[in-house]
């Protein structure tokens, strides 16, 4: 299998499940964002794992030779630049709240208080927030603490393929196995968000496997595939929209199903997900995922200035967390739209300039530190 291969709906995914992260941080009352899909899809953060180690195996698996240096540049350069980027945003956002804090003006807790400590900005910048439990995963920009996890997992995945060698697939499973057992058994030792990422991603390694193992449907099996794709569909929105006990553990063989059944890109909804649109949602998703936390933070911050200028309460705390509201039901979901529409206009830019800046330069340094290696003379 080509590492070349594009998994054009699964990419298409990335960027729909973005947004549906986006829209499960916006509370905005008596709008869509209310819907029980989008009151649940946190979820969709375990997809992002699984779909990056099934993504990873594919790019890498196959290798005869891993070069770890390599491999650490690009993965380094493909996430690092836009978290850094984001956290400085952050800590910039939170001068302007010290600033109004002075002035009389407070936002909820003080600033540089609590999740905006500055003794959690240097594990942000090292992506260790999310490992120990001395420090917070959701302080600065909360959507990093999953990135904080797949990057040192991504690590954990060239090693394993370093010097593993054919015993890589059972390693694997060890670790899915072991960690599994953890999220059943209550694990208190190791942190939540590593123990869930762990076996997550590495879900998606055996994923890839099993996918290889299958024949490619041909065309007399469309309708066959779209069968399973709409089923796929059907039972992953029952399984978001519901609440139970072992929910965390369903989540790896569900999404693991559903990467593989739509991996094919032979089914009706396939092509249609191999759309435009779609596309430019899944090329943005990383961009969508990271940005949006500041921009959220941004309109709840107008809201509320507007609440003390106008004398309304269009920021009002229900039940601990903040809604948005106009007290218009139509102009509230046209609030919504558009929030969502300025999250997909920001990470054009971020896209462009930082996610494809940072990617560029980690290129350019990769392929000097290959230039450097010494030549054996034979």
């Amino acid at each position: 299998m080509s590492a070349e291969k594009r998994f054009h709906s699964l990419d298409s995914f990335r960027g729909l499940f973005a947004v549906a992260v986006v829209l499960y941080h916006l509370r905005v009352s008596g709008s869509f964002t209310e819907w029980a899909f989008f009151r649940h899809s946190e979820v969709f953060v375990a997809f992002f794992f699984v779909l990056s180690g099934f993504v990873l195996t594919h790019a890498y698996g196959n290798k005869a030779q891993l070069n770890f240096r390599k491999f650490f540049i690009s993965r380094t350069f493909r996430l690092l630049p836009l978290h850094l980027f984001m956290l400085g945003v952050f800590i910039l956002l939170e001068c302007g709240r010290y600033i109004a804090y002075h002035k009389g003006m407070a936002f909820n807790n003080p600033p540089f208080s609590e999740k905006f400590a500055p003794g959690e900005i240097l594990p942000n910048a090292l992506l260790l927030q999310s490992w120990t439990h001395l420090t917070n995963p959701l302080s600065f920009n909360y959507p990093s603490w999953s990135i904080s996890i797949e990057y040192y997992t991504y690590m954990l995945f060239a090693l394993i393929l370093s010097v593993a060698g054919g015993l890589r697939q059972w390693l694997w499973a060890v670790i899915v196995l072991v960690t599994l057992t953890l999220i059943y058994t209550g694990n208190t030792f190791f942190t939540v968000e590593s123990i869930r990422g762990l076996a997550y991603f590495f879900t998606g390694c055996l994923t890839y496997l099993l996918y290889l193992k299958f024949a490619q449907p041909g065309q007399a099996r469309f309708w066959l595939m779209t069968l399973l794709e709409v089923t796929a569909v059907a039972a992953a929105l029952l399984f978001v929209v519901n609440d139970f006990a072992t929910k965390a553990l369903v989540a790896s063989p569900l999404f693991a199903v559903i990467i593989l059944i739509f991996a094919f890109d032979s089914g009706a909804l396939s092509r249609v997900l191999a759309g435009q649109f779609f596309s430019f949602l899944g090329t943005l998703s990383y961009s969508i995922y990271l940005t949006h936390a500041a921009i959220l933070f941004c309109v709840v911050s107008v809201f509320m200035v507007a609440k003390k200028l106008l004398g309304i309460d269009l920021a009002p705390m229900i039940d601990g967390t903040r809604y948005l509201d106009t007290g218009n039901a139509l102009f509230n979901n046209l609030v919504a739209l558009l929030v969502v529409a300025v999250v997909v206009l920001v990470s054009m830019f971020t896209y462009r300039y930082v996610e494809m800046t940072g990617q560029a330069f980690g290129r350019t340094l990769a392929n000097k530190s290959a230039d450097k290696r010494p030549v054996l003379e034979s």
